[in-house]
């Protein structure tokens, strides 16, 4: 068993920016060569977090609508008076969605279901470049 850390670099365009980085994933379990473990994938930063689901227009639709009603951008977040960035929002939607996921590998291959996708979800208030840290678990 061998544990090997990579990192993949995302540019995004800032709060409901959601990327599918299912391939990239993929791409970079293939440079690894593990054929059989885990990908544990962590999101650097506090506004931004990681998920799966059927990454298609309504879903990507319904998910912004989500996120808007348990965290609306427009409220008073106490978060804001600390820094003054009007960012509270983002800390806590990226709270409730997680910054990491594990992810089991057999055959060289994601265990995913057909219609399932892995998805950064950006919720800064801004663009951000982001670093994800991939460590590759198995052989």
């Amino acid at each position: 068993m061998s544990v090997t850390t990579r990192r993949i670099y995302l540019n995004t365009k800032g709060s409901g920016d959601l990327l599918n980085i299912t391939d990239r994933l993929q791409t970079a379990l293939d440079e690894a060569g593990i054929k059989e473990g885990l990908l544990n994938v962590f999101v650097i930063g506090s506004t931004a977090a990681l998920t799966t689901f059927e990454f298609e227009d309504g879903l990507i639709a319904d998910m912004g609508e989500l996120y808007e009603r348990i965290a609306p951008v427009g409220r008073h977040y106490a978060h804001d008076d600390t820094w003054g960035d009007a960012n509270g929002f983002s800390h806590v939607r990226a709270a409730l969605q997680g910054p990491g996921l594990a992810l089991p590998v057999e055959n060289g291959r994601l265990l995913l279901g057909t219609w399932q996708q892995v998805v950064l979800a950006e919720f800064d208030n801004q663009a951000r470049k982001r670093e994800l840290i991939l460590t590759f678990i198995g052989g």
